[in-house]
């Protein structure tokens, strides 16, 4: 998955380097951090959909704790 996340981060990277200097009719490699910038920007945003998906993991594993707490109290002060 890390060699995958680097390539996409890459080609975005590149990609929108190139667009903007051919919008501005420049040489399109003039800048070439693009590339750089779009691995980071896409390694980040791997490992913070990964800390998302385990902090909402706990937060519905919270939920459902105190949903059963709340049908068992109810079910038992109803007999």
């Amino acid at each position: 998955m890390p060699i995958s996340t680097m390539m996409i981060g890459a080609l975005l990277g590149v990609g929108t380097q190139m667009y903007s200097n051919a919008l501005r009719k420049l040489p399109y490699m003039k800048h070439p951090l693009g590339m750089g910038l779009g691995v980071v920007f896409m390694n980040q945003l791997v490992k913070w959909n990964a800390q998302l998906q385990e902090d909402l993991d706990k937060m519905l594993e919270k939920v459902k704790a105190a949903n059963e707490r709340c049908y068992f109290v109810s079910s038992i002060l109803e007999d």
